[in-house]
């Protein structure tokens, strides 16, 4: 072989030959005869290197040229602009992805007029080369040049079907099914014309991953009408971001619609005793207390709210302080929990804690139907069954090493480690139970903890936090209804 076939055959990019030879014969011109055909061969293969990507995703908005393949998912509309010469410039928007992510690509004047008369279509595949930016809605790439490649093969839905990991920031135009893992109340706002906007949040995964879903205005109130535990798909997104996390809003135009079928979500969760200050983390397990909610006045004037609850995994046991809305999730001992994006921070007397804010998820994972978790040595099937079929928990706390199977509140169990000792009467009659544990939450109920197991008691005796008392009493429906406490 020759120089020129040397160099041609050791390229790492994929371009044609034809285009390649085209490519010297231009650079060998452009040169004045300052270059043979051998050394503007090797200038073409180090620029051509030099440019060519890997993937989309790959694309950064500083990089001077970026060549790609990738298939066409929409062709926007032809829009029109005056320059400051005062001529017209015209536009085009094509949403293009590859498996990696999605990108838009604008294409310029009479590119965009050969596009606007059909010469463009969704499923094209586009050998791309241009200069990326950071646009309005995102990155984009202000295209140089593009030609069909007939025999690329991109494995890429034209619905714009995604899942949660291959989001990408800028992306429109997005059909996203999951799991809702939470919801959030509606809020109002006032818009800078004077017009009152609203804004409500769902959480939705699915088995990549979760992401935090807005929804504007009108599609607002599907966040009080869908329950945690419903498959949906959020028709006619667009991915914005917010502090860094990529999240995806849905407007008057789009749609949250519930689907049926089988939708996964599994969470990877850390384990408790892995956790370090300053992470966010996911940490899932069983509710071994909890506190009253508290109210305190801010600096601005307003009210706040939190509520601390303590989660135990197979692993050790962490405070979870819930602020905000996240106070008034519904919890309960027993309770098998996923919380999500939580912050870990230097608690009381040294102690770490997990702090759950308005970016993070907390849900109860037994009340998620079709949910399927592998967490923290336990599992949550579709329904919520466990092993007795009652729903309570009984098994999910056992492999955490809470022992609630004693106090399933169905009058077969017996008591376990804790309990000094029962009686239990004939056909008809109320279990009575002994317990001795220390008081890790007061109030209504009280809840007692011996360091294995956790029991909620009825009773009007003051307690205070970190007592250690016996209960004994009857046991109904899962509390022990305290006749003494010594």
């Amino acid at each position: 072989m020759g120089a020129i076939e040397d160099i041609y055959a050791d390229l790492e990019v994929d371009v044609p030959e034809e285009e390649f030879r085209e490519a010297v014969e231009q650079k060998v011109e452009q040169m004045g005869g300052l270059a043979d055909e051998e050394t503007a061969a090797m200038l073409i293969a180090h620029e051509l290197d030099d440019h060519e990507v890997g993937t989309v995703a790959d694309i950064e908005p500083g990089m001077d040229e970026v060549k790609f393949l990738a298939k066409v998912i929409s062709v926007g509309e032809v829009r029109t602009f005056e320059r400051d010469e005062g001529e017209d410039g015209r536009v085009i928007n094509v949403e293009a992805a590859d498996e990696s992510g999605s990108v838009r690509l604008a294409f310029w004047d009479e590119q965009a007029e050969a596009i606007a008369d059909g010469g463009l279509e969704a499923g094209d595949v586009l050998r791309v080369k241009g200069r990326p930016k950071e646009g309005y809605k995102g990155l984009e790439v202000s295209v140089d040049h593009a030609e069909p490649d007939e025999e690329a093969d991109i494995n890429v839905d034209l619905d714009g079907a995604t899942t949660v990991d291959s989001l990408s920031l800028g992306q429109e135009d997005v059909t996203l099914r999951g799991l809702v893992l939470d919801t959030d109340s509606v809020r109002t706002f006032d818009r800078d014309d004077g017009s009152e906007g609203r804004v409500a949040n769902l959480t939705v995964g699915d088995e990549t991953g979760r992401v935090r879903v807005t929804l504007w205005d009108g599609m607002a109130d599907r966040a009080a009408e869908i329950e945690p535990g419903t498959a949906v798909e959020a028709v006619d997104g667009y991915v914005r971001e917010r502090e860094g996390d990529l999240e995806l809003h849905v407007g008057e135009r789009g749609a949250i619609e519930e689907v049926e079928g089988p939708v996964e979500y599994e969470p990877e969760a850390t384990p408790i005793d892995d956790v370090e200050i300053g992470q966010r983390v996911d940490i899932a397990g069983v509710v071994r207390s909890t506190d009253p909610k508290r109210t305190f006045d801010r600096d601005d004037g307003s009210q706040g709210q939190v509520r601390n609850v303590r989660i135990q995994d197979d692993t050790g046991d962490i405070r979870v302080a819930l602020w905000g809305d996240q106070a008034d999730t519904d919890l309960a001992p027993g309770d098998e929990v996923l919380a999500a994006d939580v912050e870990i921070e230097d608690g009381w007397q040294d102690d770490l804690e997990a702090s759950a804010n308005w970016r993070s998820t907390v849900v109860v994972l037994e009340d998620a139907a079709d949910t399927t978790a592998d967490v923290a040595g336990t599992a949550t099937t579709p329904g919520g069954t466990d092993a007795d079929g009652d729903g309570d928990g009984d098994a999910a706390a056992a492999d955490a090493g809470v022992g609630l199977d004693a106090f399933a509140g169905d009058g077969s169990a017996e008591s376990g480690a804790g309990s000094e000792g029962s009686e239990t009467g004939g056909a008809g009659q109320v279990e009575r139970v002994e317990f001795t544990g220390t008081v890790v939450q007061t109030g209504e109920p009280v809840v007692l903890d011996d360091g294995t197991e956790t029991v909620s008691v009825e009773t009007d005796e003051r307690l205070q936090l970190g007592e250690e008392v016996t209960v004994r009493g009857p046991l109904v429906d899962g509390r022990v209804d305290a006749d003494d406490v010594f």
